[in-house]
């Protein structure tokens, strides 16, 4: 089935792709939503522009569309945009949703489709949280830690590569401050650096972290494919 992807460049929606193409299915387009703050409750934020570089390393065509509003309508509006125009342009039948386990996006991402005749595919939907990290790292997923938003995890985690020596801390930091290790609850996100459907890594050259005390993000001003890599 050709298929669409609501592309955040986060672990989620970059192994949903990787989900989506070993199931047989083909992808024929990234639709990406540039949000306005880190307020939205159904998009990703952080580094939403570097995004053009992961869609670059995986070969794959990019729809991009800025939102004016933290507005939920308003986002929604602009997602059945971005799939209409990848249903005119690209044919695609579907999408692939990387949600796991919330029920907000779920909702409201087949409602989405059904309007616009789409199907949905939701390749990571209810996995066991633990499992998924590790069937991540195990499948050659690298990614770091772009933003964070909850107790449990300080200014040291922002920017951090997550890896097999790492991934025993944070479950235990989950298990202990109560916060999803899988991230969907909004207390951190991620940005993929390499992952088996990249043609090369990407290297980050420049960045500045934040940090108030509670909240942090990782933000990347420089970045480019690592073609020395492969």
């Amino acid at each position: 089935m050709n298929l669409a992807v609501l592309f955040s460049g986060g672990k989620d929606s970059t192994y949903a792709i990787f989900q989506a193409k070993k199931m047989g299915h083909d992808v024929k387009c990234l639709v990406t939503i540039i949000t306005m703050s880190a307020e939205s409750h159904l998009l990703h934020y952080p580094n939403i522009n570097a995004t053009k570089i992961q869609a670059s390393a995986m070969k794959i065509p990019q729809i991009f569309l800025e939102s004016k509003s933290d507005d939920t309508q308003n986002e929604i509006e602009l997602i059945k945009q971005g799939l209409f125009q990848a249903k005119k342009d690209y044919l695609i039948e579907g999408i692939v949703h990387g949600g796991i386990i919330s029920e907000f996006q779920k909702n409201k991402f087949e409602k989405i489709a059904n309007d616009l005749g789409l199907k949905v595919i939701s390749p990571l939907w209810k996995k066991d949280q633990k499992m998924y990290m590790t069937e991540l790292l195990d499948s050659g997923f690298e990614f770091l830690i772009s933003s964070i938003s909850c107790d449990g995890l300080d200014a040291s985690w922002i920017g951090k590569i997550i890896t097999k020596d790492n991934l025993a801390e944070l479950i235990q930091k989950s298990e202990k401050s109560k916060f999803n290790l899988s991230f969907e609850g909004g207390e951190a996100e991620t940005f993929i650096i390499n992952c088996p459907i990249f043609s090369n890594p990407i290297k980050i050259i420049e960045y500045e972290k934040f940090w108030d005390g509670y909240r942090g993000r990782f933000e990347i001003l420089e970045a480019k494919l690592n073609n020395n890599a492969r």
